[in-house]
């Protein structure tokens, strides 16, 4: 039986949703509030969460924020519940990381199938793919059959190298990920007096490169064959792709690159979260050096979908982050037009 968390604040409306649900077959966890939604869906990790926007203490916006930057809680198919029918909510939500969104009220087939949808579709992304050229592959033709990850590639490059070759050099800029299908590969780093000392070892089903992608700098060592070695190379767009387009994918990638890990998954949950923040704050405070006066802050309208291919990541990554920044008062956000309203964070979170 499927558990499914919900969180609304009206009682009546959160009665009547349980009642249908549990008709339904499904075990049903109900919240009163956000803060209380968190703490059940961290505990219980259910196979879905539908949740109100518009709650007190912590809304529906904070509530999926909270779970999406948590490993434990950020593959958890999400629905939001709301009264208000205007675009823009709907834009914002889906741009979290949402994947679906009612509009109260609403017919209870609807409600239905929007929960056996996505149910359906995380159920086909927590299949064990195997840690080879093929299972790769497998996953990538899982991850195309989401809405939002259609452009992703069916031939990947796969590149050949002999013992001793380089797949990439200390402070070359990354412009992929190496996934080893076939020998082992040496990280090494020299120091001042050229003695190389060993910073990791690697085989085959093992991913290699990303950190530096993720931090947005060049390599800190240099990535050595030991026997000869194949490597599938993800491309840069298609890696940012596959962690920001879809929550699901998002996650399954991730446990894919840490090797189910949790230590090294939290760490790249986080690294991949504040990253993106990073990015987005440089683009702001170039466009703030390029477009406006002196002594001026930015104020000027800017596509996402422009913001995003500055920044290098999906447009709704660039949404998501942007709303961050609104509710953190550090922007302001009015139709497309962004104001910096504290310049001074923007630099600290830059550097």
């Amino acid at each position: 039986m499927k558990t499914i968390l919900l969180i609304e604040d009206n009682p009546d409306m959160r009665e009547n949703i349980a009642e249908i649900l549990e008709l339904a077959k499904y075990k049903v966890i109900t919240a009163t509030n956000g803060k209380e939604g968190v703490k059940f869906a961290q505990h219980e990790k259910p196979d879905l969460i539908v949740c109100d926007i518009m709650m007190p203490e912590l809304d529906g916006y904070g509530v999926l924020h909270m779970l999406g930057n948590d490993s434990e809680t950020a593959g958890i198919p999400f629905i939001f519940l709301t009264a208000k029918a205007e675009k823009s909510d709907q834009r914002m939500g889906m741009g979290m990381g949402a994947d679906d969104y009612l509009t109260k009220p609403f017919e209870n087939a609807d409600l239905l199938q929007a929960v056996e949808t996505r149910l359906k579709k995380h159920e086909i992304l927590r299949i064990e793919f195997a840690r080879t050229a093929e299972g790769l592959n497998d996953f990538f033709k899982e991850a195309q059959g989401t809405d939002s990850l259609k452009e992703i590639s069916d031939d990947k490059e796969r590149k050949l190298y002999r013992k001793k070759d380089s797949l990439y050099m200390e402070t070359n800029h990354p412009r992929g990920v190496f996934f080893i299908t076939k020998g082992k590969v040496k990280t090494c780093k020299s120091n001042d007096n050229g003695k190389e000392y060993v910073t990791g070892l690697y085989k085959e089903g093992d991913f290699i490169g990303y950190t530096a992608l993720l931090e947005d700098l060049p390599y800190t060592d240099a990535a050595i064959a030991m026997e000869d070695t194949e490597a599938v190379i993800i491309p840069k767009n298609e890696f940012f792709s596959l962690l920001y387009s879809n929550r699901d994918v998002a996650a399954k990638f991730i446990k894919m690159l840490s090797g189910n890990v949790s230590e090294m998954e939290n760490r790249l949950v986080r690294l991949a979260y504040n990253s993106v923040r990073k990015r987005v704050a440089e683009a702001l405070i170039m466009l703030q050096e390029r477009y406006s006066k002196e002594g001026e802050n930015l104020s000027m309208a800017v596509s996402r979908e422009d913001l995003a291919g500055l920044v290098g990541t999906a447009t709704e990554t660039v949404t998501r982050t942007l709303s961050d920044f609104k509710d953190e008062g550090i922007i302001a956000i009015k139709g497309s037009n962004i104001a910096i309203l504290n310049q001074e964070k923007l630099i600290k979170m830059k550097n």
